[in-house]
C-alpha cells in the first residue's frame, strides 16, 4: 500500500472516529432511512425516554407554588397555539404539553420532543415580570408546535451524509496529489461546512419560534413587549461575558437581531418595559433561594431582611416585600426559625402598608404555614390556612398533607389522605402527591396502601422496575391472614399492567426482538450526565 493510499485509510478512520458519540440511551426506532420524516408517535416516544430519566434527576424539582404559578402562564400559552391552529389534530392529543421545573442557576429553558419544556429556575429568578417570562415559554412552545425538534433530526442526518460524502472527495483528491496539507484541509473543510450548514438551519429555527411565539404571546393576553423587554435583558448579559465577534459559530440569532425583529412586531407605538407584579416578584424571590441550596448562598440571601425600614407604596414596597419574602425563605431552609419569622412579620406590614393583593396575601400565608411545618408547629400552620379553606388546589393539598405528618392528631392526618387519595385518581401520573400520600398511609397504618402508592411514585416519575419491585414487595405482604385483600386485589392488577408496560417499552428499545435477558435501564436515583437544560 502506498503512503498515500495509508494516509487516507487512518485520515478515513480518524474522521468516523471524530464524530459525536451516541448518547448512551436506549431510543425508540426512527425508521430504517435516516431522511425520512420522524412521525409524531416517535417524537413523543423519545420524549418519554427522556422524561422518565429527567423525572429521575435530583434537579427535578417539584415545588407546587412555583409549579402552579408556571402553569398558570403555560396553559394560556398551550390555549392560544390551539386557536390559532398551531397545534392541531395531529399533536393535540399525543403529545405532553407539559412543562416542569429545573434546579439550575442559569436563564434558559429548552424543548423537548413530544411537547415537553423545561424551565430553569434562574429564568424565572431574573425575568422583571409575567409577561417575560411568557415570552420565553411562548418561544419554546413554537419549537415544538413547528416540529422543530423532528425537522432538525432529519436535518442533520442529512448534513452528515453531505458532510462525509465531501469528506471523501477531498481526501481522494488529496491522495491524488500525495498531500498531507490537502487532507488535513479537506477533513477541517467538510467538518466547518457542516457545522455552518447546521447552525444556519437552527438560526432560522430560531427566527420561527420567535415570530410565531410572539403571536401565540399575544393570543395568550400577555403584553407583546414582554419579549423585547425579556431580549433586552438578554443583550445586557452577552455584553458581560460575550464580545459578539464570531455570530457564524451562534446557534441562535444575534440578540441585537432578535431585539430589532421584536421592535418590529410591536409597530409603531411606543415601548414601555412590562409592569412588574408582586406575585412575580415573590415568585422570582422563591425561585432564587430555591435554585441553590448551598448555605453560602442561602446564607447571602438571609442578609436581605437588614433591608430599609421605609416603606412606600409602589416599586420600592414591592421589592422590599420581595426581599424580605427571600429572607424567610432562605432562614427556613438553614433551620434558623427566629429569624424566619421575624422576616416573615415583616413582609406581612410591608404587604399592609402597599396595599391588598390576594395573590400575594396567599403567598405569605402559605409560607407562613411552610414555616410552621418545619418547624413542627402543627397549630400554626393550620391557623395560617384557615382563611384559605375552600382552597382545594394541589398546593393547598401537598402543604396540609405535609402539616398533617408533622401533627399529633390523627384526623388531620387521615383528612389529608383521603383528599391526596382522590387527587391522584384523577392525577396518576403525580409522584410527588403518590409519595406524600404513602407517607400519610403509613402513619395511619396501612402498610399495604403505604407500598402501593410508593409503588405508583415510582411508575409516575418512569422508574417502571422499582415500580415493579415495590407491587412485588406489596403483593408478598397481601399473603397475611390481616391483609386488606381489596388493597392486595388492585396491587395484583397494577404489578401486571406495569409488567405489560414494561414489556412493550422493551420492544421499543428492540424491535428486531428484545434478547434473553434484557431490562430496562435501572434509572433509580441515578443522575443525568450532563445535567439538565445544558
Amino acid at each position: 500500500m502506498k503512503p498515500s493510499q495509508r494516509l487516507l485509510c487512518a485520515l478515513l478512520a480518524a474522521s468516523f472516529l471524530a464524530q459525536p458519540a451516541l448518547a448512551q440511551v436506549n431510543l425508540p426506532s426512527l425508521g430504517d432511512a435516516v431522511s425520512a420524516d420522524v412521525g409524531i408517535g416517535a417524537e413523543r416516544r423519545l420524549g418519554d425516554q427522556v422524561m422518565r430519566q429527567i423525572r429521575l434527576d435530583p434537579d427535578y424539582l417539584d415545588d407546587p407554588l412555583l409549579l402552579e404559578y408556571v402553569l398558570g402562564i403555560w396553559d394560556p400559552l398551550v390555549a392560544a397555539a390551539k386557536q390559532l391552529g398551531h397545534i392541531g389534530d395531529d399533536t393535540v392529543e399525543r403529545f405532553a404539553w407539559e412543562t416542569f421545573l429545573v434546579r439550575d442557576r442559569s436563564v434558559n429553558a429548552f424543548a423537548l420532543p413530544g411537547g415537553f419544556v423545561g424551565v430553569h429556575l434562574g429564568l424565572i429568578a431574573m425575568t422583571g415580570a409575567r409577561d417575560e417570562l411568557a415570552s420565553v415559554m411562548a418561544h419554546e412552545l413554537s419549537h415544538i408546535t413547528q416540529r422543530h425538534i423532528a425537522r432538525r433530526i432529519v436535518g442533520d442526518s442529512r448534513t452528515g451524509v453531505l458532510a462525509m460524502a465531501g469528506l471523501v472527495l477531498g481526501l481522494i483528491a488529496a491522495s491524488r496529489t500525495n498531500s498531507v496539507d490537502m487532507a488535513n484541509a479537506a477533513i477541517v473543510g467538510s467538518q466547518a461546512a457542516a457545522q455552518q450548514a447546521s447552525l444556519n438551519f437552527s438560526r432560522d429555527m430560531e427566527r420561527e419560534a420567535d415570530r410565531v411565539g410572539f403571536n401565540v404571546l399575544t393570543q395568550a393576553g400577555f403584553a407583546g413587549s414582554g419579549m423585547l423587554g425579556m431580549f433586552e435583558r438578554m443583550e445586557q448579559a452577552y455584553h458581560l461575558m460575550d464580545s459578539g465577534s464570531y455570530p457564524y459559530l451562534r446557534s441562535h440569532p444575534l440578540t441585537t437581531e432578535r431585539i430589532g425583529d421584536a421592535r418590529a412586531r410591536l409597530g409603531a407605538a411606543a415601548w414601555q418595559r412590562p409592569v412588574s407584579r408582586t406575585e412575580h416578584l415573590l415568585m422570582g424571590a422563591r425561585a432564587r433561594v430555591l435554585m441553590d441550596a448551598r448555605a453560602e448562598s442561602l446564607g447571602k440571601l438571609q442578609e436581605l431582611d437588614a433591608g430599609a425600614r421605609s416603606v412606600q407604596a409602589g416599586a420600592d414596597g414591592m421589592e422590599q416585600l420581595a426581599a424580605r419574602y427571600t429572607s424567610a425563605l432562605a432562614s427556613i431552609k438553614l433551620r434558623q426559625w427566629p429569624r424566619a419569622e421575624n422576616a416573615l412579620r415583616q413582609a406581612e406590614m410591608i404587604l399592609k402598608l402597599i396595599g391588598p393583593d390576594e395573590r400575594s396575601s396567599r403567598m405569605l400565608l402559605l409560607l407562613r404555614a411552610e414555616l410552621a411545618q418545619a418547624s413542627g408547629q402543627a397549630a400554626g400552620g393550620w391557623a395560617a390556612l384557615a382563611p384559605l379553606q375552600t382552597d382545594q388546589s394541589r398546593v393547598l393539598l401537598m402543604q396540609r398533607g405535609q402539616l398533617a405528618m408533622v401533627d399529633g392528631a390523627i384526623e388531620p392526618a387521615r383528612q389529608a389522605a383521603e383528599a391526596l387519595q382522590t387527587h391522584v385518581s384523577l392525577n396518576p401520573q403525580d409522584a410527588g402527591a403518590w409519595s406524600l400520600l404513602a407517607q400519610l398511609w403509613e402513619r395511619l397504618g396501612h402498610p399495604l396502601r403505604a407500598v402501593r402508592a410508593l409503588g405508583e411514585a415510582r411508575a409516575a416519575a418512569g422508574d417502571l422496575n422499582g415500580a415493579i419491585d415495590r407491587m412485588r414487595s406489596g403483593l408478598s405482604q397481601s399473603r397475611g391472614r390481616e391483609a386488606d385483600q381489596v388493597e392486595a386485589a388492585v396491587i395484583d392488577a397494577r404489578l401486571r399492567a406495569l409488567i405489560y408496560e414494561r414489556r412493550q417499552l422493551l420492544a421499543e428499545m428492540y424491535p428486531r426482538g428484545a434478547p434473553v435477558g434484557a431490562e430496562l435501564p435501572n434509572l433509580q436515583g441515578r443522575p443525568l450526565s450532563p445535567r439538565l437544560g445544558s
